[in-house]
Protein backbone atom coordinates (compact mmCIF):
# COMPACT_ATOMS: atom_id res chain seq x y z
CA UNK A 1 0.00 0.00 0.00
CA UNK A 2 1.37 3.45 -0.67
CA UNK A 3 1.85 6.28 1.94
CA UNK A 4 -0.13 9.67 1.54
CA UNK A 5 3.04 11.32 0.51
CA UNK A 6 3.28 8.83 -2.64
CA UNK A 7 0.11 10.38 -3.86
CA UNK A 8 1.68 14.22 -4.09
CA UNK A 9 2.36 14.74 -7.21
CA UNK A 10 5.42 17.83 -7.29
CA UNK A 11 5.62 20.22 -10.27
CA UNK A 12 9.09 21.92 -10.45
CA UNK A 13 8.71 25.64 -11.16
CA UNK A 14 5.12 26.18 -10.52
CA UNK A 15 3.89 28.82 -10.07
CA UNK A 16 7.02 31.19 -10.56
CA UNK A 17 10.67 29.48 -11.24
CA UNK A 18 12.24 27.72 -7.74
CA UNK A 19 8.78 26.71 -5.84
CA UNK A 20 8.52 23.17 -5.87
CA UNK A 21 4.01 22.88 -6.23
CA UNK A 22 2.94 19.89 -4.02
CA UNK A 23 -0.29 18.98 -6.07
CA UNK A 24 -2.70 17.57 -3.35
CA UNK A 25 -5.06 16.35 -6.55
CA UNK A 26 -2.97 13.31 -7.03
CA UNK A 27 -4.70 11.80 -3.91
CA UNK A 28 -8.38 12.89 -4.94
CA UNK A 29 -7.84 11.03 -8.56
CA UNK A 30 -7.06 7.42 -6.63
CA UNK A 31 -9.59 5.32 -4.47
CA UNK A 32 -7.27 4.50 -1.94
CA UNK A 33 -5.27 8.03 -2.01
CA UNK A 34 -8.92 9.27 -0.70
CA UNK A 35 -9.40 6.82 1.85
CA UNK A 36 -5.84 7.51 2.92
CA UNK A 37 -5.92 11.02 3.94
CA UNK A 38 -9.47 11.15 5.20
CA UNK A 39 -8.21 8.31 7.51
CA UNK A 40 -5.44 10.10 8.15
CA UNK A 41 -7.00 13.53 8.90
CA UNK A 42 -9.61 11.26 11.11
CA UNK A 43 -7.11 9.87 13.28
CA UNK A 44 -5.66 13.35 14.46
CA UNK A 45 -9.39 14.23 15.84
CA UNK A 46 -9.23 10.87 17.52
CA UNK A 47 -9.14 12.02 21.07
CA UNK A 48 -10.61 15.59 20.14
CA UNK A 49 -14.08 17.35 21.74
CA UNK A 50 -15.54 19.34 19.37
CA UNK A 51 -18.85 19.78 17.73
CA UNK A 52 -18.60 20.93 14.22
CA UNK A 53 -15.87 20.92 11.32
CA UNK A 54 -15.17 24.12 9.23
CA UNK A 55 -13.23 23.88 6.16
CA UNK A 56 -11.59 26.66 4.04
CA UNK A 57 -12.31 27.00 0.59
CA UNK A 58 -12.23 25.13 -1.84
CA UNK A 59 -10.03 21.89 -0.68
CA UNK A 60 -10.99 22.38 2.57
CA UNK A 61 -14.67 21.23 1.36
CA UNK A 62 -13.10 18.25 -0.19
CA UNK A 63 -11.62 17.03 2.74
CA UNK A 64 -13.85 18.96 5.52
CA UNK A 65 -16.82 17.29 4.86
CA UNK A 66 -16.31 13.41 4.27
CA UNK A 67 -14.73 13.97 7.90
CA UNK A 68 -17.84 15.83 9.32
CA UNK A 69 -19.88 12.62 7.67
CA UNK A 70 -17.94 9.94 9.09
CA UNK A 71 -17.71 11.91 12.34
CA UNK A 72 -21.57 12.70 12.39
CA UNK A 73 -21.14 16.79 12.77
CA UNK A 74 -22.38 19.45 11.00
CA UNK A 75 -19.72 21.44 8.62
CA UNK A 76 -19.69 25.07 8.45
CA UNK A 77 -18.12 26.98 4.93
CA UNK A 78 -15.33 29.49 5.06
CA UNK A 79 -15.52 31.24 1.77
CA UNK A 80 -13.79 33.73 -0.93
CA UNK A 81 -15.62 37.06 0.04
CA UNK A 82 -19.00 37.53 -1.70
CA UNK A 83 -19.57 34.11 -1.97
CA UNK A 84 -22.30 33.49 0.59
CA UNK A 85 -25.43 34.66 0.42
CA UNK A 86 -26.95 35.55 4.02
CA UNK A 87 -25.22 38.01 6.59
CA UNK A 88 -21.39 37.16 7.33
CA UNK A 89 -18.58 38.45 9.39
CA UNK A 90 -15.40 38.47 7.39
CA UNK A 91 -11.23 38.71 7.93
CA UNK A 92 -8.51 39.60 5.52
CA UNK A 93 -5.29 38.17 5.56
CA UNK A 94 -2.13 37.95 3.56
CA UNK A 95 -1.48 34.81 0.93
CA UNK A 96 2.12 34.01 -0.23
CA UNK A 97 1.31 36.00 -3.35
CA UNK A 98 -0.94 38.90 -2.38
CA UNK A 99 -3.88 39.20 -0.15
CA UNK A 100 -7.45 37.77 0.31
CA UNK A 101 -10.65 38.14 2.15
CA UNK A 102 -12.44 35.20 3.75
CA UNK A 103 -16.47 35.16 4.83
CA UNK A 104 -18.64 32.83 7.36
CA UNK A 105 -22.43 32.86 7.74
CA UNK A 106 -22.77 34.73 10.88
CA UNK A 107 -25.12 31.83 12.25
CA UNK A 108 -22.48 28.83 10.90
CA UNK A 109 -21.07 29.14 14.72
CA UNK A 110 -22.79 29.55 18.13
CA UNK A 111 -21.23 30.47 21.04
CA UNK A 112 -19.16 28.07 22.58
CA UNK A 113 -19.05 25.54 19.65
CA UNK A 114 -15.36 23.92 19.69
CA UNK A 115 -14.52 23.95 15.82
CA UNK A 116 -12.53 21.16 14.03
CA UNK A 117 -10.86 23.37 10.75
CA UNK A 118 -9.46 21.57 7.85
CA UNK A 119 -7.77 22.80 4.72
CA UNK A 120 -5.18 21.14 2.79
CA UNK A 121 -2.42 23.16 2.84
CA UNK A 122 -0.10 25.51 5.48
CA UNK A 123 1.93 27.22 3.61
CA UNK A 124 2.12 30.88 5.29
CA UNK A 125 -0.84 30.14 7.81
CA UNK A 126 -2.78 33.61 6.82
CA UNK A 127 -5.58 31.44 5.62
CA UNK A 128 -6.25 29.61 8.72
CA UNK A 129 -5.34 32.17 11.15
CA UNK A 130 -8.31 34.05 9.49
CA UNK A 131 -10.75 31.46 9.58
CA UNK A 132 -9.60 30.85 13.54
CA UNK A 133 -10.06 34.49 13.56
CA UNK A 134 -13.87 34.21 12.66
CA UNK A 135 -14.96 31.57 14.66
CA UNK A 136 -13.74 32.94 17.61
CA UNK A 137 -15.41 36.45 16.49
CA UNK A 138 -18.38 34.55 16.22
CA UNK A 139 -17.84 33.16 19.85
CA UNK A 140 -16.61 29.53 19.01
CA UNK A 141 -13.35 28.24 20.00
CA UNK A 142 -10.96 26.24 17.65
CA UNK A 143 -9.76 22.81 19.60
CA UNK A 144 -7.33 21.74 16.52
CA UNK A 145 -6.31 22.34 12.71
CA UNK A 146 -5.62 19.61 10.53
CA UNK A 147 -4.16 19.79 7.08
CA UNK A 148 -3.36 17.06 4.08
CA UNK A 149 0.41 18.94 3.50
CA UNK A 150 2.52 21.39 5.54
CA UNK A 151 5.47 23.44 3.54
CA UNK A 152 7.26 24.05 7.21
CA UNK A 153 9.50 26.17 5.44
CA UNK A 154 6.91 28.85 5.24
CA UNK A 155 6.30 28.69 8.74
CA UNK A 156 2.76 28.95 8.71
CA UNK A 157 2.94 26.84 12.36
CA UNK A 158 4.70 29.98 13.81
CA UNK A 159 1.81 32.29 13.43
CA UNK A 160 -0.95 28.92 14.43
CA UNK A 161 1.20 28.46 17.51
CA UNK A 162 -1.87 29.34 19.56
CA UNK A 163 -3.84 26.54 17.98
CA UNK A 164 -3.38 22.58 18.32
CA UNK A 165 -2.21 21.96 14.41
CA UNK A 166 -1.72 18.64 13.00
CA UNK A 167 -0.28 17.59 9.06
CA UNK A 168 -0.32 14.36 7.74
CA UNK A 169 2.32 15.38 5.01
CA UNK A 170 5.40 18.18 6.07
CA UNK A 171 7.71 19.27 3.86
CA UNK A 172 10.82 20.96 5.09
CA UNK A 173 10.98 23.48 2.41
CA UNK A 174 8.91 26.27 0.51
Amino acid sequence: MKKLEDYIISIPDFPEPGIIFRDVTGILNEAEGIRLSIDTLQGFLKDVDFNIIAGAESRGFIFGMPLAYNMNKPFALIRKKGKLPRETVSASYELEYGSAEIEMHKDSIKPGDKVVLVDDLLATGGTMEAAAKLVEELGGEVVKIIFVIELAGLKGREKLSKYNVDSAIIYEGN
